[in-house]
């Protein structure tokens, strides 16, 4: 995978903690600036261990199914960004409750997909580090820009960023695929 293409799933996974974190601005009374660098933590964090996790997990599997590997990318991939879409349009709020107790759950679901990933890396022998703190990188600042995007503009953009996080994975799982089937170079 090319650096634009990891560049590309890094921003899909990232986008399901950026809608968090822009809820999380809104539901806020006044944001602060730490406020936005804990969202950024937490969820940029969790984004960058869960790829790693999924990585080690795959590996013990990869002989087994090296055959279909290009196949179950597709279905993960396909699977994350179609359940990104389909829970942009929920209307789940959020509280104004900053603590560890209320954080990292948060991380914990917006990062559940980022370990379906992790597995789907070890098939294609991604260099794990340095994509996972791309992940994390890229959550950690968009999520930190969603607390204030939040403040600012509330929760009309909330569905669209989880839907181009969606699009985004989806596309990238029929890229895999139609590579590997021969139809695109």
């Amino acid at each position: 995978m090319t650096i634009p293409e990891l560049f590309l799933i890094a921003l899909g996974l990232s986008m399901d903690a950026f809608a968090v974190s822009v809820c999380k601005g809104l539901s806020s009374r006044k944001p602060q600036p730490r406020h936005a660098l804990l969202c950024g933590a937490y969820f940029g964090g969790f984004q960058a261990l869960m790829p790693v996790l999924g990585y080690l997990l795959g590996g013990r599997f990869q002989r087994v199914i090296a055959s279909i590997d290009h196949w179950v990318a597709f279905v993960l991939l396909s699977v994350i960004g179609l359940n990104m879409i389909r829970q942009s349009f929920s209307e789940e709020r959020l509280d104004d409750d900053w603590s560890a107790s209320a954080m990292l759950p948060l991380a914990v679901a917006t990062s559940i997909d980022a370990l379906a990933v992790g597995v789907t890396f070890s098939f294609f022998r991604v260099k794990i580090i340095p994509t996972a703190a791309m992940i994390g990188a890229t959550t950690f600042v968009l999520s930190a820009i969603g607390v204030r995007v939040g403040a600012v503009f509330g929760e009309r953009f909330r569905g669209w960023a989880e839907r181009l996080g969606g699009l985004l994975l989806l596309g990238m799982g029929v890229k895999i695929l139609l590579e590997h089937l021969g139809l695109l170079p």
